[in-house]
């Protein structure tokens, strides 16, 4: 089973809850690029006799184009469906028998693999990780089969889930030229209508070992790793760079609005601002801003929405950080009957009182311990290791500026927070959503 998480803003899989570290990445990490562009990097702990490795495959929705949205998160379901050498199922099969389990997730800008095992696994994982990518098939059988699954997973997640509908057509309305509109999971016409060409050339293109970063933490030796690396992985032929995304959102000249109707019991708004990218500097400020507005009960929007007004039963923030300029979100679920353009207006002061006198002492004190805590936690865990390290080398050039962050944070100043609000809380450059029952008079003339 392969308990799959969608992408982009559905993943809420954000450096909001990401924090600092300390100043300089440990001696024993080690990292080389083969000579077919694969990059690896391993992270020794020998705490527990334990290994995670994470492979992130730069492809995702960003990629894709009308006529093949979703196929980034297609093969999120393929890698785990047989290849020439091995028949569907038996990548489970051998990892399981050895201890090991697995996952996989995709967003706007990566997919990404993560394996957990024993390092006596070591070998076996290697191999089923360097066939999967080497020698894929592409059974027509299991192709249509698995475009069923994918089929019924976006019912699931989208137009049977009022969250996940809004938060499509949002995303979809805030980006008029940039391939961020397209959504991970593909539009239904187009996960009907791909083609076993389509697939084939996708996966050519974009699961080339020069187009995939290996992350290993845990029970092993970096020259036991590269060995592996260099046996399994290193015969992968390299391909053609993947064609670049060249288009750059045009400046939103005025805010954007998305009314839906649907039947609902709690009333949904959402509020997407234009954000920078993955790394942009300023993402440490939004983060710790992201923290004080809405990450748990202390936070400022949930004791003025959900705590002191009662016009909310809950509210969320999500910063998507990305390979290009991404969206800040907050989440608002409201009470039934409630009013979506009075929460508005709320909010509304609300950030404009952020933007114009700041945020308290202990807001920022407090919004640095969690981002602290948070970040300790995952450091503290083989699997934290992995995935930090990998996602910082990716998406911010160089995994060693995860080590960066303790001192980032610390000379966030309260200026600083306001002087992001200021600028990050522009009416002109949002997009907002909402969703609501249909009207009395709408909802009898549907009967």
């Amino acid at each position: 089973m392969h308990p799959k998480i969608p992408g982009g803003i559905l993943a809420v899989l954000s450096f909001c809850s990401l924090p600092a570290a300390h100043a300089s990445a440990p001696d024993e990490i080690r990292a080389m690029t083969l000579d077919n562009g694969l990059r690896i990097i391993v992270w020794p702990d020998h705490d527990i006799p334990n290994v995670a490795l994470y492979n992130f495959v730069r492809v995702g929705s960003r990629n894709e184009a009308p006529g093949i949205t979703g196929l980034a998160h297609f093969f999120e379901h393929m890698m785990f469906n047989g290849t020439t050498r091995r028949p569907p199922g038996e990548f489970d099969r051998e990892m399981e028998a050895r201890g090991g389990s697995n996952n996989a997730s995709t967003s706007d800008d990566l997919t990404t693999y993560m394996d957990w095992f024993p390092s006596s696994a070591l070998d076996l994982v290697f191999d089923l990780e360097g066939d999967r990518l080497g020698h894929l098939a592409f059974d027509p059988k299991v192709v249509e089969s698995e475009r069923g699954v994918v089929y019924s997973e976006r019912r699931l997640r989208v137009e049977d889930d009022n969250a996940g509908f809004l938060a499509e057509q949002v995303q979809s309305t805030a980006f008029a030229a940039h391939p961020y509109h397209i959504p991970t999971i593909g539009w239904p016409s187009d996960i009907e209508g791909w083609t076993l060409a389509d697939l084939q050339r996708f996966f050519k293109a974009y699961y080339a070992p020069n187009n995939c970063t290996f992350v290993v933490a845990g029970d092993v030796e970096p020259e036991q790793v590269f060995a592996l690396a260099r046996k399994y992985l290193a015969p992968l032929p390299r391909q053609a760079a993947p064609p670049p995304v060249r288009t750059v959102e045009p400046v939103q000249p005025g805010e954007k609005r998305v009314t839906v109707e649907r039947r609902a019991q709690t009333p949904l708004l959402q509020l997407a601002y234009k954000a920078p990218r993955a790394d942009d500097s300023r993402n440490v400020t939004l983060n710790l801003l992201a923290t004080i507005l809405a990450q748990g009960d202390a936070s400022r929007l949930h004791r003025l929405l959900v705590e002191e007004r009662r016009i909310a039963v809950n509210v969320d923030v999500y910063l998507q950080e990305g390979f290009d300029p991404g969206l800040f979100w907050l989440f608002v679920t409201l009470p039934q009957g409630g009013d979506p353009d009075a929460v508005l207006a709320t909010i509304d002061r609300a950030l404009a009182s952020i933007a114009t006198e700041g945020v308290t002492e202990a807001e920022l004190a407090r919004a640095r311990n969690l981002t602290s805590a948070a970040y300790f936690g995952q450091l503290g865990t083989i699997n934290g290791k992995a995935r930090l390290a990998g996602e910082f080398e990716v998406m911010h050039g160089d995994f060693r500026k995860l080590f960066d962050l303790p001192d980032a944070i610390a000379r966030v100043t309260r200026d600083d927070i306001r002087a992001a609000a200021k600028d990050l809380f522009d009416a002109r450059h949002r997009t907002v959503g909402i969703l609501a029952p249909p009207t009395t008079a709408a909802a009898g003339g549907e009967g």
